[in-house]
């Protein structure tokens, strides 16, 4: 951690990662941005001390809409993240642990169908099938960002497992599996950690594309919403919508880019020194 904030990329990003996880945390909690759907003040209100960035042609603030989905980002984003980085390091470090054979090919058989198909064709399909589960958009992210994860943990392992200590645990007699999941696997944390950094900007930007779609978030507020109301609203001259959703992601994709840049720059030297 010293030396992530040795830069000032690195200080920029966790200061503005931060508060935006306190702004999610606080509207979860209902402090803030929970009456985003409430439509008392009157239709397209401009900027004032009441309603900061005016309001909608509903007369919902938009303020409170982009606070709330900060909440929307941060929900898919973890969730997607924690699943599909899970499930990378797991089959990339079966995969790696018993290469050459059967189960190393079939998952690098698995990872080659899923990674042949388009990115995001891949994932409206899987949500469009699933239109009718809230978990569609997530189990759609999740098949397709984990194979990025399991190649690059598959390299790893398949590196590691030639290594001095996993030799002694298998001269002690410890079984594969625990090996893998107790002794190499752990080894193999920087790269998800920044693998996992990289999961969550690609999650909030795919749910932000999906939503303007119309096969993302469904019954609530995101992002990606504002920005297809806005579609026809900057036509008449309206720009709230757009500028306070696409003002928010810019900035917290920002912030994700320089921490993950810093991390990647702090790891790459711890790697060499090692």
């Amino acid at each position: 951690m010293r030396g992530l904030f040795r830069t000032g990329a690195g200080i920029s990003g966790f200061v503005i990662i931060s508060g935006f996880a306190l702004l999610a945390m606080a509207t979860a909690a209902g402090a803030i941005g929970s009456e985003w759907w409430q439509t008392s003040a009157g239709a397209w209100q401009g900027p004032g001390a009441e309603h900061w960035f005016g309001t909608n042609r509903l007369g919902q603030d938009i303020f409170a809409r982009a606070v709330y989905s900060t909440r929307t980002a941060f929900e898919v984003g973890i969730l997607v993240t924690i699943a599909s980085t899970l499930l990378g390091a797991t089959l990339g470090g079966l995969a790696g642990w018993y290469s050459p054979g059967w189960l190393d090919e079939s998952i690098l058989w698995l990872k080659g169908v899923l990674d042949s198909i388009p990115f995001y064709l891949l994932i409206a399909a899987i949500a469009y099938a699933m239109q009718g589960s809230p978990w569609a958009m997530h189990l759609g992210m999740t098949a397709a960002f984990w194979t990025g994860t399991a190649r690059l943990v598959r390299g790893e392992v398949i590196r590691l497992k030639e290594r001095e200590f996993v030799a002694a645990a298998r001269a002690i007699g410890l079984p594969g599996p625990l090996i893998i999941f107790r002794h190499v696997l752990p080894n193999t944390f920087n790269i998800l950690l920044v693998q996992a950094t990289l999961v969550f900007v690609a999650a909030i930007k795919t749910e932000v594309i999906l939503s303007f779609l119309g096969i993302g978030t469904r019954d609530s507020i995101s992002w990606g919403v504002m920005l297809a109301e806005s579609s026809q609203e900057v036509l008449a001259g309206r720009f709230g919508n757009f500028l306070a959703a696409s003002g928010f992601l810019f900035v917290l994709l920002m912030g994700f880019n320089l921490l993950s840049d810093a991390m990647q720059d702090e790891l790459d030297i711890r790697g060499q020194t090692a």
